[in-house]
């Protein structure tokens, strides 16, 4: 997950607030110290910490727990409220009121521009937007390439023009073709930094283009430079929204997240990984429950979508929570989940699972193991992959033998069946679930 150390300081911290007695002064001081070495770790602007803490211990320590709530349930929505409010409280997303609706992308060298300009379109285009990508960066020798190339891959067409050195000239060669798009992403040039020539340059492509969108990309790595960023290129070309990229791979992004709530443009999506399609709407509501453990059950639906038809969904769905599902129906299971991302991922979205220390082995699903179980399961007999429990160590010989998988591959894959039926005994019986989460400290918690 994106902000993995932040997120595991603060689940921890949350778990002791539920594993305490009762709520008192010494308990909220060490959870307000606790959160900002978090925040300051993941290089947070120490004055927003302190305002944000501050504000934490005061209402802990004078609110009354509403009817319905504990008071240790009451601090944990606490820290869940405050830090959305910390990170923009209200996700903002894009309007397609105007066809075509043009984004434009401005930032600096570096930031990933240019694979953002393709994830975006990739986003929508799976949304059922007729997309294109426009290239107007004509610094980058090798811009209008890369970028042809990520549309290649997307089915996305990429306008530009190889050679020419006035992108309000290329632009205007391609403005007719664009009026058939839903969507028109245009990718710009970037500097080192911020200077006075690329603010020229933009301010003229932006009253060419007339965007109904401007959005700075940012690179997490820079962390609170993030704020000084976006004012800057707010003043030259109207920015109403941020992209971070690289937020997968950092402990800055924090700094970055932070520093975008308080310019005036909040974050609208965010890169979680190299990938074309590892870019997520970015929703303070949601991010901050999976930073708490608390899951994001709305990007889930969005990812389950992308992946799987409803039929699909629905039908191994019922299966799988009866908790007598096959072999086959969990191969089914575990390759419809892939299609969404990462297990590790996927099961962090899901309300409650985020605390569950669940074994590393059944999160780190590969695809060549997947592909191994599928040969081994077709040198099974059918009473076999109906009823897992009947295959012994004999049962296990003959079937490496038979499929030229390892016996310690087959092995593993009963132990994955047989840790999935004890997951989904938990699920299927409210009161082991009601104890489970109770233990993780998120029993009766209501996000407000």
């Amino acid at each position: 997950m994106v902000l993995d150390k932040l997120g595991d300081s603060l689940k921890s911290t949350l778990q002791k607030i539920a594993k305490s007695v009762f709520v008192d002064s010494k308990l909220v001081d060490e959870l307000v110290k606790e959160i900002q070495r978090a925040l300051l770790q993941s290089d947070v602007n120490v004055k927003l910490v302190l305002e944000l803490t501050n504000s934490i211990r005061e209402r802990a320590l004078k609110e009354e727990a509403p009817a319905g709530l504990t008071k240790k349930e009451h601090v944990v929505n606490i820290v869940y409220t405050e830090l959305v409010k910390f990170l923009g409280e209200e996700e903002r997303q894009l309007s397609f009121e105007q066809k075509p609706t043009k984004i434009m992308l401005v930032g600096l060298f570096g930031s990933g521009k240019t694979t953002t300009a393709g994830k975006l379109g990739g986003y929508f285009h799976k949304r059922g937007k007729k997309v294109a990508l426009v290239q107007l960066d004509v610094w980058r020798p090798a811009a209008l390439d890369q970028l042809q190339q990520i549309g290649k891959k997307l089915s996305i067409p990429v306008f530009g023009k190889k050679g020419e050195k006035d992108p309000l000239k290329i632009y205007s060669e391609v403005e007719a073709e664009l009026n058939k798009f839903d969507l028109v992403i245009v990718d710009t040039a970037g500097r080192d930094a911020l200077s006075e020539e690329l603010i020229e340059e933009l301010r003229k492509i932006n009253s060419t283009v007339k965007p109904q969108e401007s959005l700075l990309v940012i690179s997490a790595d820079i962390g609170q430079t993030a704020e000084k960023q976006a004012k800057a290129f707010h003043e030259t070309c109207d920015v109403k929204g941020v992209i971070i990229t690289k937020l997968e791979g950092t402990a800055k992004g924090g700094g970055a997240l932070s520093a975008c709530s308080i310019s005036g443009a909040p974050v609208m999506f965010i890169g979680v990984g190299e990938k074309l399609d590892d870019i997520e709407r970015f929703n303070p509501k949601g991010f901050v429950g999976r930073l708490l453990g608390m899951g994001d059950i709305e990007a889930l639906l969005e990812k389950a979508k992308e992946a799987i038809s409803e039929e699909e969904a629905q039908d191994l769905g019922k299966k799988f929570l009866k908790g007598d599902f096959s072999l086959l129906e969990l191969y089914e299971q575990m390759e419809a989940m892939k299609k969404m991302g990462p297990l590790k991922k996927v099961v962090e979205m899901i309300p409650g699972f985020g605390q569950l220390k669940m074994p590393k082995e059944m999160l780190d699903v590969q695809e060549g193991k997947l592909a191994k179980w599928k040969i081994a399961m077709q040198s099974m007999t059918k009473k076999e992959l109906e009823d897992p429990e009947i295959i012994s160590s004999t049962r296990i010989e003959r079937i490496a033998k038979g499929s030229g998988v390892a016996a310690s591959d087959i092995r593993e894959l009963i132990k994955q069946y047989r840790q999935s039926k004890k997951l989904m005994k938990h699920l299927k019986n409210p009161d082991q679930m009601q104890r489970m989460m109770k233990r993780m400290g998120t029993q009766g918690f209501k996000m407000k």
